[in-house]
């Protein structure tokens, strides 16, 4: 009798709690969170002069040159690239970031603003979050008059067997689609797994 008791017991219980974690079906988490980003991509709250009335390039002439602008760009990518591999993975290989990677990251990114135009220039910005844990992403040259990504700034983690695990540093550009993997350089971290990204 206590056998059968435990076991109709059990089966009541969990015909009780499934109702309560199962959310109800009328509930569209999905549609709710596609309409605030189709709202906030969308420029109806603006008044249609709003963007005619502000001028990237009057800013650019007041506030800094073309000079002024690549060095910030720069700079921004550097805070962006160190603060990606946090202060645990930045404390064993920063020396070589700055010496071996970031050299190439301004190269790319003088070479980027040059093929743009100094037009181009005051709209380029960098993006301000990298990806934790495992993601790839550093950072993203952006630019806001098209609303678009120009370059992707990538880091992955390479285990070679025997070798141990490398961090290869890498772009995309939006010219092939952000399909071809162009090379900045790799570090090498240790045969032991390195932190997570940020960590």
């Amino acid at each position: 009798m206590k056998l059968w008791f435990k076991k109709v017991s059990i089966i009541l219980i969990t015909f009780m709690t499934l109702g309560m974690f199962i959310p109800p079906t009328y509930l569209d988490a999905s549609s709710e969170a596609e309409d605030f980003i189709s709202s906030s991509d969308s420029n109806d709250s603006l008044p249609p002069d709003a963007e005619d009335e502000f001028d990237f390039e009057e800013d650019l002439a007041d506030d800094e040159s073309i000079d002024d602008v690549i060095e910030r760009i720069t700079e921004e990518a550097k805070e962006q690239t160190l603060r990606k591999l946090g202060p645990k993975i930045a404390k064993q290989v920063e020396p070589d970031v700055l010496s071996a990677i970031m050299p190439n990251i301004e190269d790319v990114i003088n070479e980027l603003i040059e093929q743009a135009g100094e037009e181009k220039i005051p709209y380029f910005t960098v993006s301000e979050q990298p990806s934790s844990g495992y993601g790839e992403r550093i950072f993203n040259i952006f630019d806001n008059e098209t609303n678009e990504d120009v370059a992707k700034f990538h880091v992955r983690r390479d285990n070679r067997p025997r070798d141990g695990y490398w961090f290869n540093f890498h772009y995309h550009l939006s010219q092939d689609g952000f399909e071809k993997h162009h090379q900045l350089g790799e570090i090498y971290w240790d045969k032991n797994m390195p932190p997570k990204w940020m960590s």
